[in-house]
């Protein structure tokens, strides 16, 4: 048996949208809370006045989505973004709600990239004045559709975004980030000299294996144990 089998130089990214700049402020907390590179989504057409209106924008932005999910030319383009979700093991969302639904440029972002980040660890916090986020998990489960989602979401609302530090330390422990992240605290050797490594899915990768150097960053099941985060 392998016994004390943690992360190994796990990678986070954390990717959001914000308009009202309740999202950039969470966010803002969480990178002083965990290690992690920030990507901010932004929609290519600039100085668009999304409140006008009853939030008009994005109403029908969100209209075209849910009319044709699965057309690309449904979702408004965003900017470049520069980053590989596969160089990440665990990728945080951190989202406003539109319409009881996620906000419809980072919608364009996961759209494109949400099959990348296949078997990634994906933590989701939305920021929503009083509504639920149960669309909004359903939108993100939909675009990452085999993604790890680590439970609970963290749900903000817009009264506590200036006081979520302790929302977002609680929240962390809760899914257990820092085990998710930690380097190998310990293998015990004398209990297992060999490696057997399956994937979720239940995929045999090595099989009594002396070493575990040649997997990639990802998330396995060794001899029939939890879960570890290889490198």
């Amino acid at each position: 048996m392998v016994i004390g089998c943690l992360a190994i130089n796990a990678k986070t990214l954390i990717v959001y949208y914000s308009y009202t700049n309740n999202v950039r402020q969470i966010v803002s907390e969480l990178s002083r809370q965990i290690e992690a590179d920030v990507v901010e989504i932004e929609p290519a057409e600039k100085g668009l006045d999304y409140a006008a209106d009853n939030y008009a924008i994005g109403s029908a932005q969100i209209g075209a989505i849910k009319n044709h999910p699965d057309d690309s030319s449904s979702y408004p383009a965003i900017d470049p973004v520069n980053v590989t979700p596969a160089d990440y093991d665990t990728i945080i969302i951190a989202a406003p709600l539109w319409w009881s639904q996620m906000a419809a440029p980072l919608q364009t972002y996961l759209f494109h990239n949400g099959n990348a980040m296949a078997g990634k660890n994906i933590g989701l916090i939305v920021s929503s004045a009083s509504s639920g986020i149960s669309g909004v998990e359903a939108d993100a489960k939909r675009l990452i559709p085999d993604g790890h989602f680590l439970t609970p979401s963290l749900w903000i609302r817009s009264s506590q975004t200036s006081n979520a530090s302790s929302m977002i330390e609680n929240w962390l422990k809760e899914i257990g980030y820092a085990t998710l992240t930690s380097g190998i605290d310990r293998v015990n050797h004398e209990a297992a000299t060999d490696f057997t490594v399956y994937t979720l899915s239940g995929t045999q990768l090595l099989y009594k294996s002396k070493t575990l150097d040649s997997l990639q960053a990802g998330i396995y099941i060794i001899n029939g144990n939890k879960t570890c985060l290889s490198r």
